[in-house]
């Protein structure tokens, strides 16, 4: 009688689960499409095939606590780990539009991108993501640094 109510109690349980036959769904809840966009900042178009980062976690704050607070016995890939609480980065390339799609999950993303040439454009902003769709401009007004490069 008590394996028949386990077996009754677990099927239940299983039964008020939600389903991952529809992607579609699950994506449309938890999954936002983040549109990257570079506008002109005064540079060429062969340039503008760069690489943009995205990660749930400001990565150059979190490389400053490793390297500052020494950690005896572990990497900095393992701290990183630790820190994104189980989230992965994202990778993206712009085209040659000056574009890219990507997929991430809802909550805080910092983007990180580098534009080479003669002058550096580095921008590290933080987003909040939400919704089924969403827009991020590289502009000139939200640049992080500009360096000179020799």
């Amino acid at each position: 009688m008590l394996v028949a109510a386990l077996l009754f109690s677990g099927w239940l349980i299983y039964s008020k689960l939600p389903h991952r036959s529809n992607t579609d769904a699950r994506s449309s809840h938890n999954e936002t499409s983040l549109q990257i966009v570079l506008r002109p900042v005064g540079i060429s178009a062969a340039a503008l095939d760069i690489p943009v980062e995205l990660y749930p976690v400001d990565i150059v704050a979190v490389r400053h606590e490793y390297f500052t607070e020494r950690r005896a016995g572990k990497r900095f890939d393992d701290f990183l780990n630790e820190r994104m609480q189980g989230r992965r980065p994202v990778n993206a390339k712009l085209d040659q539009d000056g574009q890219a799609t990507v997929v991430v999950t809802a909550g805080s993303w910092w983007l990180n991108a580098v534009l080479p040439g003669e002058e550096n454009l580095e921008w590290r902003l933080p987003i909040n993501v939400a919704g089924n769709k969403q827009i991020v401009e590289l502009t000139s007004q939200n640049i992080y640094t500009r360096t000179k490069s020799f």
